[in-house]
């Protein structure tokens, strides 16, 4: 990204929100291949054209560049790391390897290890794959006992093979009769990986340890807007800008057809709140079937994430996520701590009772 195009991208993303806090996140690819130079402009801008206001920034990364002096910039601007390590080294080394083909874990390790040695905040990142969705319990206290995380957010793996003419691999939402690539997870896998670390959380770590499936689930319980996209009403509050200005309706819809515009000659508040990125956000609601919308746990999960809505229901109508069915495992056993947290909040009581209540 050329540094005119980060200026305008940090004023008119400023100008752009209507709240006291502006949050810029960064993210990639990875977003540590760009030189610390150019995040130090950045916050320069962001006091220029801030004002005053409140700037907070988060970070995305694998962590195998991190150094001292990027972690005295984290530190001392205040920033976010998201760091992305699936488990213990077995698990993230089955998919997570270099250029070389070699395990990157103790690299991302040894930069967790420095995150905590300058005092930086950070989040752990993790995908759920084939290659750990077995062994639930080893991949929870590996996080909690080891990392001594406090944060940890879950991201299902699942992607669809179709090989395209110039190079991609990967099936878009609306391809057909693709096979699910071999790393991903199945409906079943993910639903009993969920019960099994809920099991484990519900009886200790309430309230020491966040998970961000958990939090999003008792939100649906609570009846308001859960932290995550993928489980909200709408979406289409995600958008996206590639290095060249080109922004997207969302990370995971960057095709053509979900090409908002350029910020260089478009303007970021007509794409943004323009009637093309509405009628994205609306259709999560508007396009969910029947079976959905007639399902107990729609509160919770409002058919999860749209770039997954690729079956058919019982009716042969489309839209079905692919991971309902394990949802469906989750949200039944986590329900009567669900019902017995969200009582405990609205009687003013902290929901860490529930760790007590079950015994």
């Amino acid at each position: 990204m050329e540094r005119g195009l980060l200026e305008t991208y940090v004023r008119d993303y400023i100008q752009l929100q209507q709240t006291p806090e502006v949050l810029f996140t960064w993210h990639g690819g990875e977003p540590m291949l760009r030189p610390l130079t150019f995040y130090k402009q950045a916050v320069r801008y962001q006091q220029y054209y801030g004002r005053g206001r409140q700037i907070s920034n988060s970070i995305q990364t694998n962590g195998t560049l991190l150094t001292p002096e990027w972690c005295q910039f984290l530190h001392d601007e205040g920033w976010l790391v998201g760091l992305s390590i699936d488990g213990t080294k077995e698990m993230h080394d089955a998919y997570r390897v270099d250029a070389k083909g070699e395990g990157t874990w103790q690299r991302v390790v040894d930069a967790i290890h420095m995150l905590q040695d300058y005092g930086v905040e950070w989040n752990a990142m993790a995908t759920v794959n084939h290659a750990n969705v077995s062994q639930p319990l080893a991949f929870y206290t590996f996080f909690r006992d080891e990392l001594h995380c406090q944060f940890l957010q879950l991201s299902p793996v699942v992607e669809r093979i179709r090989h395209h003419s110039d190079g991609r691999h990967l099936a878009q939402l609306f391809d057909e009769n693709c096979a699910i690539a071999p790393y991903s997870v199945k409906p079943a896998e993910w639903g009993k990986f969920l019960c099994d670390i809920f099991d484990e959380w519900v009886r200790h770590d309430v309230g020491e340890m966040f998970v961000n499936v958990f939090d999003a689930t008792l939100a649906g319980w609570m009846g308001v807007a859960p932290g995550i996209c993928v489980y909200a009403e709408e979406c289409g509050h995600a958008v996206v800008m590639e290095h060249n200005g080109d922004v997207y309706s969302c990370d995971h819809f960057v095709f053509p057809q979900y090409r908002l515009g350029n910020i260089l000659t478009d303007g970021l508040p007509q794409m943004v709140y323009g009637e093309k990125q509405t009628a994205f956000s609306r259709l999560k609601k508007d396009s969910l079937p029947r079976q959905c919308r007639e399902c107990e746990w729609l509160k919770a999960c409002h058919g999860e994430c749209p770039r997954l809505r690729f079956l058919h229901t019982a009716d042969g109508e489309p839209g079905l996520n692919y991971l309902c069915a394990g949802y469906k495992i989750f949200f039944q056993h986590v329900a009567p701590y669900m019902d017995f947290m969200r009582n405990e909040l609205l009687a003013g009581r902290p929901a860490s009772g529930v760790m007590t209540a079950f015994v």
